[in-house]
């Protein structure tokens, strides 16, 4: 019995020493520590850890290590870290889509409350605070750009629509790219939908006359 407490104690110690390296702010899953001990101790350590008030559990599986400020009391982790730990834990890919796609390309200044990921995993949602990931499967031809400057354009298009989809944006978004940027569009464009791929051509012009 002591054995196995020495043992669990260990173990605490060794996962509480990896999140305090990996710094406030940062988000894990059990994937994290998988060197440290069997999975059980593991997910068992995270919620000791979890119940001590030293992390935070968002979802099933997930914890962040909170920012504290003095007024505002616990802060949310960045969406990036969540999705970062989502990704290594589960293996999976992720691709923003909707108002989020267009606010990273700096074509909306409104970060939406309710951020929409598209994914080959399977369906899920976690709240942060007042804010919702939602990870939703799609079909693998929406996931062929995932990761890619091409897979960002084509999301905030098509989030944007034709109709709202003018010479300003074309603007913005041929400033804010690099030529390497352009060029991965005009290699992507048989994944974009008719209009995405006449507007990314557009977009690359000043690449590709």
């Amino acid at each position: 019995m002591k054995e196995m407490k020495k043992h669990a104690q260990s173990i605490d110690n060794r996962v509480l020493s990896r999140i305090y390296g990996s710094g406030m702010g940062s988000v894990c899953t059990p994937a994290n520590f998988q060197d440290i001990g069997s999975p059980t101790g593991v997910r068992l350590a995270l919620m000791r850890h979890a119940r001590a008030g030293i992390i935070r559990r968002l979802t099933r599986g997930v914890y962040d290590y909170p920012r504290r400020d003095p007024q505002l009391g616990l802060l949310s982790p960045s969406v990036d870290a969540v999705v970062r730990a989502l990704t290594f834990r589960h293996g999976i890919r992720l691709q923003p889509s909707g108002g989020y796609a267009a606010n990273l390309l700096g074509l909306s200044e409104q970060v939406p409350m309710r951020i929409v990921f598209l994914t080959d995993g399977r369906n899920r949602r976690i709240q942060v605070g007042k804010l919702q990931i939602i990870l939703k499967r799609t079909a693998p031809r929406n996931m062929a750009t995932a990761g890619k400057i091409s897979g960002l354009v084509i999301q905030a298009l098509r989030h944007l629509g034709p109709r709202h989809v003018d010479d300003l944006v074309i603007t913005k978004l041929r400033r804010r790219l690099s030529p390497r940027d352009k060029k991965q569009l005009m290699a992507d464009l048989r994944h974009a939908p008719a209009w995405v791929a006449a507007v990314m051509r557009e977009i690359a012009q000043s690449q590709f006359p």
